[in-house]
């Protein structure tokens, strides 16, 4: 390739990175959805009703939805910032343990605003972190696991919400994204499954389409 050449490239580059800088600017807000599963390490169940065989509070993979608005507050083509308002719901966390002394399932809801740093928002694709807090709230099942009535109840804790994913553009207005997302949260309430854990790790792995308007 030739000097000339060269440098006719170079242009031609830099006028598609501002002509997509142009664009972008103009798409403040976001709205994505986010279809996965969440993750919840076991737990070992202490004290005295702790069961011979088994002795974990089991979790299991529920089928978790997101619902993202965002706003770009801050931008320019190497980076820019947005807040963000992630509202998370996993209706059915299954839970599982030896013994008959954990709720069939619980119900969690998360929201936590943040704010999120993209890196090249201009180009196809683009990196990102996030980190924020808010609130989640558990919906314990009214029964244990085999038989009776299910003695904890419904709680509601603070999160603190750490993520990183990558957006890839993919027709016009869209994009599409990977993600995952942990929300440090408290407990349910399992009153006759002593973990000694007062907060747990709910690691959201997912993916879906972005809207940018």
């Amino acid at each position: 390739m030739s000097g000339k050449q060269a440098v006719l490239a170079v242009l031609a580059v830099m006028v598609s990175i501002l002509s997509a800088s142009s664009e972008a600017q103009d798409e403040k807000n976001e709205i994505t959805g986010i279809i996965g599963r969440t993750i919840i390490s076991d737990q070992g169940i202490h004290g005295p009703n702790a069961p011979a065989l088994n002795p974990f509070v089991r979790s299991g993979k529920g089928v978790t939805f997101e619902i993202n608005y965002a706003r770009v507050l801050l931008f320019n083509p190497i980076f820019s910032v947005s807040g963000e308002v992630p509202a998370v719901f996993n209706l059915d966390e299954d839970l599982g343990s030896g013994g008959d002394l954990v709720p069939k399932d619980y119900k969690q809801i998360f929201v936590t605003p943040a704010a999120r740093l993209n890196l090249f928002p201009a180009t196809a694709v683009s990196p990102w972190v996030s980190f924020g807090g808010g609130f989640g709230h558990f919906s314990e099942n009214k029964n244990l696991n085999y038989f009776g009535a299910n003695p904890g109840s419904s709680s509601t804790s603070g999160v603190i919400q750490g993520g990183l994913g990558l957006d890839v553009r993919a027709w016009r207005r869209f994009s599409i994204r990977a993600q995952v997302r942990d929300f440090w949260s408290g407990t349910p309430n399992l009153p006759l499954a002593d973990t000694g854990k007062t907060r747990q790790h709910n690691y959201f792995v997912g993916g879906g389409v972005l809207w940018h308007f």
